[in-house]
């Protein structure tokens, strides 16, 4: 299969240097972030509900199943960072490199379902914290989690290491959070350690459970962290990858034990305080709120719990938008803006919540974060079994394809998941037929969606083992099979794009010294002004005549060095007029500025640069400031 034209998370791929850091703790200081990232989705709200759920129906009993949960994220997300760093590709290119399209839309169908799933108990999330905090109707606390998609256009436009500042601020708020309310909840340690002993009470206990690890091993974060650990730049060397996959794994550790800790903090506190008062059916976040201050005796309780579900929801949307534009542009290779694409995501989450809570009320929503959880469990095979597969593959990873041992105990781990999602598809089918809750046509239809669903599974399990996945083998060195008499393109046609920035200098020195004396030149330049929107080039607006003379005098200096220089003005959006001018000049090259528009703009139309070089089949120069 053709290899993906495009680079994971484009517009902070390996945005950040670790090549001129020595020592170990700034080199490690280099690495670390990612994995925060991936943390917080750890410890959203739905991990909130079902922990709460576990810890006021079973007391310490569930928290066993926490630590086995976080040791599966440890050694899956160990394998996600490695996929990345080595075959720099995320989880979902790999997939849309692998396998056949019927296949590779099944699975992006499945990925976008948990995405669904992931944003619905952000939302709720969300909402009841701005609801609980501020007596914001959670109708309307919904609908103003529209918002965070500026919040995270901004922070991107800042750069990696200013959004990992920004989630990890909020990290340290809910753990903060958490630890005086521990604190206030005085719980036994003795009745703790005994809730690490593996036991299941009942099948309530095993829908609580499958929530727990579907709110903790999130399928999301697996697309979502191999193309994370791509925004560091590093070398291409075995020496260089090792240090790579080890940091990064370090990295891993330290983030997923902390938000271990947060996730047992919660269930600890629901234990020690409702199941303790014989509350067993504390579900909902609001009734936790509500019993808090009279159970802890502290009137700060509810404040901090609300401060942090605020907080947990704000910083796990973040990752939720990066990782729904990860799966999207990797599978099926749809690059939309970020803003819309969160929007559509969002509105698709925003829509079950509503209907929830306006034909239900407001006491369904705990029930509707657990069923989130699960939906993202019942998902997680169909991102483990592939994952485990490419990092297995020594034709894709070389030498740094798993051991043995990893193979056996990643295997063990997708047995586990896929066994207990069985075990509760069975017993809800049964259920739902005895007490005579489904018709024969919705029967029908659930079977035959079953059957679909086992076949694909079977598939991207066993197929792999019979025919090598169709995938290139890695390269470390990407020269190594070039023909040492190979010939250098000859640039005889070369455009280039201005606006009248300092830039510009930079690009026309970079753009000159593609061509010869006999190369012919195009200087462009785009009208954005009104009129020129409007009217295009029946515009005689004072900006137009000003930028055509501006050109012009451009060209001037460049025919007084001995090029064949000509000059064209364009018209309205440039990402639309830029790739008309190309194509009728026939260019061979184009060369253009890389700084884009603002960040107002960008919200509007996006960068320039990204959607002109989609439009347009010729190599292209981007010059920085």
């Amino acid at each position: 299969m053709p290899q993906s034209q495009h680079k994971s998370l484009e517009e902070v791929h390996a945005s950040i240097d670790t090549r001129q850091k020595k020592g170990f703790f700034k080199k490690l200081l280099a690495f670390m972030g990612p994995a925060y990232l991936i943390s917080v989705g750890y410890m959203d709200p739905g991990n909130w509900a079902t922990d709460l759920a576990g810890g006021s129906a079973f007391g310490y009993t569930l928290i066993w199943v926490l630590l086995m949960s976080n040791i599966m994220a440890v050694l899956l997300q160990s394998l996600s960072t490695r996929l990345g760093i080595v075959y720099g590709r995320d989880l979902a290119q790999a997939c849309r490199e692998s396998y056949p399209p019927i296949v590779n839309y099944a699975l992006y169908f499945l990925a976008e379902i948990a995405i669904i799933a992931t944003d619905l108990a952000e939302v709720i999330g969300m909402a009841i914290g701005l609801n609980l905090l501020f007596g914001i109707p959670l109708v309307w606390g919904i609908l103003l989690t529209f918002l965070d998609t500026f919040v995270l256009l901004f922070l991107i436009n800042k750069g990696m290491r200013k959004m990992e500042a920004f989630i990890l601020a909020l990290v340290f708020i809910i753990g903060l959070a958490f630890l005086i309310e521990m604190f206030l909840a005085k719980p036994q340690i003795g009745d703790i350690l005994k809730g690490f002993i593996p036991k299941m009470p009942n099948k309530e206990a095993l829908y609580i459970a499958l929530g727990i690890i579907g709110a903790t091993v999130m399928p999301h974060n697996l697309y979502l962290h191999s193309s994370l650990v791509q925004t560091r730049k590093f070398g291409t060397s075995i020496k260089n990858i090792k240090e790579a996959i080890k940091f990064n794994l370090i990295d891993s550790v330290v983030a997923l034990n902390l938000a271990f800790l947060v996730n047992a903090a919660i269930l600890i506190l629901a234990a020690a305080t409702f199941y303790k008062a014989g509350l067993f059916q504390v579900a909902e976040i609001q009734d936790a709120y509500k019993l808090l201050e009279p159970l802890l005796g502290s009137h700060w309780a509810p404040i901090l719990f609300a401060i942090a579900l605020i907080a947990a929801g704000q910083s796990s949307t973040i990752t939720g938008t990066l990782a729904g534009q990860i799966i999207m542009e990797g599978f099926i290779n749809l690059r939309i803006q970020p803003w819309m694409r969160r929007m559509i995501t969002r509105l698709l989450a925003i829509l079950p919540a509503i209907a929830v809570i306006v034909l239900l009320g407001a006491s369904y929503t705990g029930k509707l974060l657990i069923f989130s959880q699960v939906i993202l469990s019942l998902q997680l095979g169909f991102a483990v079994i592939p994952l485990i597969h490419f990092v297995s593959d020594k034709k894709l990873m070389g030498s740094f394809a798993i051991s043995l041992k990893t193979q056996i105990a990643s295997w063990l781990i997708a047995l586990v998941i896929i066994a207990l999602n069985s075990l509760l598809v069975i017993d809800q089918i049964r259920t739902w037929i005895q007490e005579d809750q489904i018709n024969f046509w919705a029967l029908s239809l659930l079977i035959i969606s079953l059957i679909l669903v086992i076949l694909l599974l079977l598939y991207i399990t066993f197929i792999p083992f019979i025919k090598s996945a169709q995938i290139k083998s890695l390269k470390l060195h990407a020269n190594d099979d070039l023909d040492p008499e190979f010939i250098p393109p000859q640039y005889k046609r070369i455009a280039i794009a201005l606006d009248f920035s300092q830039i510009d200098k930079n690009i026309l020195q970079h753009a000159l010294a593609l061509g010869k004396k006999e190369s012919h030149f195009l200087l462009m330049h785009i009208v954005e002004s009104v009129p020129a929107l409007y009217h295009g080039n029946e515009s005689a607006d004072y900006e137009t005549l000003m930028d055509t003379e501006v050109l012009e005098r451009y060209a001037q200096k460049i025919r007084k060095l001995g090029f064949n220089v000509e000059t064209q003005i364009g018209y309205g959006n440039p990402k639309i007029a830029i790739p008309k001018i190309v194509e009728a000049y026939q260019a061979d090259v184009l060369v253009l500025g890389s700084h884009g528009h603002k960040l107002l703009k960008d919200l509007l139309f996006g960068t320039t640069i990204n959607t002109v070089r989609h439009n347009i089949k010729i190599p292209i120069l981007v010059v920085r400031k």
